[in-house]
């Protein structure tokens, strides 16, 4: 077989690069349009922030069901057509989202935020592994900057939710606006990523590779840990920090929302030149570095006085939430081979924190208030920090 040129070859990454980073910018997109307008969904529903746990409750299971079964349905069908579906069907249940709020129907917002998870949750693990391969092709470190698209994408949807909260637009047609870039990207940029490979048939005697084996395996379920525990501290500021700023610091929706794109650019920032730390200092020292900012932004924004002062925190805790996941990523995908099982292992750790507790702490807020309720995440934030060494590079072990 002909080897493709080296010029062409490095084209080939690049494109791939490059539509790998638009898809996890797309996915922030969506996730921020949605998140950063939670305080609109409990005035449209009239519900309590633990009746909005509710729904993301409904928005987690759905992801859940998905990500176990994702690196299998990427192995059969490729990561390009598993973003295809994906995005597709996030798309559709946008859309149901949309028309139930527009109705102020909470059985169907909370139908379709199941089929949303599903979405999310297949697009996720198909994004991560087709990262992860550019990486190990290009040679460095190059994941978070994937995570940074995905936070950046966050970022302009925070700050377009603040814009038209400010100017008085619905979420219903904030909503549909999204999910038609959402259909267009996820249908269009695939078509750049690298061709899938499956995994090689074993050789006579030697055992086949299966999912299942993936979470047997010590190594894999110990960085799940890790990850489950810093992406608690991601997706309790991503679901609550426009909430709490409402809630405990009286302050308005629009400005709510100033406060997650603060969090989300700082993860943004973060993320960017991350890669960077990594390859100087290791993912271990890292992630630990990571997981004390999150700690002490936490603690600054859950007992700042002002709006000043919760900003601040809120950056910091963006800061140290922001490497877990791509650095999590990274690690499970050390060996090609069993990337595909082993990834989707991590995402469905990971994500049972970043979607199930949220939830639970809405739950908590109707006792403590929203504020309060977040110094639960403080708890797996230190057991992250303890067992960061799971993240040691295979080769250096």
């Amino acid at each position: 077989m002909t080897s493709i040129p080296a010029a062409a070859r490095t084209a080939q990454l690049k494109a791939a690069a490059a539509a790998t980073f638009l898809i996890f910018g797309i996915n922030g997109l969506v996730f921020a349009s949605w998140a950063a307008r939670i305080p609109a969904v409990t005035e449209i529903l009239h519900i309590t922030s633990g009746q909005m746990g509710t729904l993301l409750l409904c928005l987690a299971a759905g992801s859940l069901i998905a990500l176990p079964t994702a690196g299998a349905v990427v192995g059969r069908i490729g990561t390009a057509n598993t973003v295809r579906a994906a995005g597709l069907l996030a798309a559709a249940a946008g859309v149901g989202v949309a028309l139930s709020l527009a109705a102020a129907a909470v059985p169907g917002t909370a139908i379709s935020l199941f089929f949303f998870g599903i979405g999310i949750g297949l697009w996720d693990v198909s994004q991560n592994i087709e990262g992860a391969d550019v990486e190990h092709k290009l040679g460095r470190t190059i994941m978070p900057q994937f995570h940074a698209a995905f936070s950046g994408g966050a970022f302009v949807g925070a700050l377009i939710g603040a814009g038209l909260s400010n100017i008085g637009v619905g979420l219903p047609a904030h909503l549909l606006v999204i999910v038609a870039v959402v259909a267009a990207a996820t249908l269009l940029a695939p078509k750049y990523f690298l061709e899938h490979v499956p995994a090689a048939e074993p050789l006579a005697g030697e055992a086949k590779p299966r999912a299942a084996s993936a979470w047997r395996d010590g190594r894999t379920l110990l960085i799940g840990v890790v990850v489950l525990g810093a992406t608690l501290t991601e997706g309790a500021g991503n679901d609550w920090i426009a909430k709490a700023a409402v809630d405990g610091l009286g302050a308005t929706e629009s400005t709510g929302a100033l406060l997650f794109a603060a969090f989300v650019l700082a993860m943004t920032a973060m993320r960017f030149f991350g890669g960077r730390a990594i390859d100087a200092y290791g993912r271990v020292a890292v992630l630990r570095a990571s997981m004390a900012a999150a700690a002490l932004g936490l603690g600054l924004f859950v007992f700042a006085g002002d709006i000043w002062l919760a900003t601040a925190g809120a950056a910091l805790w963006g800061t140290g939430a922001a490497l877990a996941f791509p650095v999590g990523m990274s690690a499970a995908a050390d060996d090609p081979k069993h990337a595909a099982a082993r990834v989707s292992v991590v995402s469905t750790l990971g994500y049972i924190a970043f979607l199930a507790g949220p939830p639970l702490l809405g739950y908590l807020g109707d006792v403590t208030g929203i504020r309060m309720a977040l110094l639960a995440i403080g708890i797996p934030i230190l057991g992250a920090l303890l067992l960061a060494g799971a993240a040691k590079p295979l080769r250096a072990r």
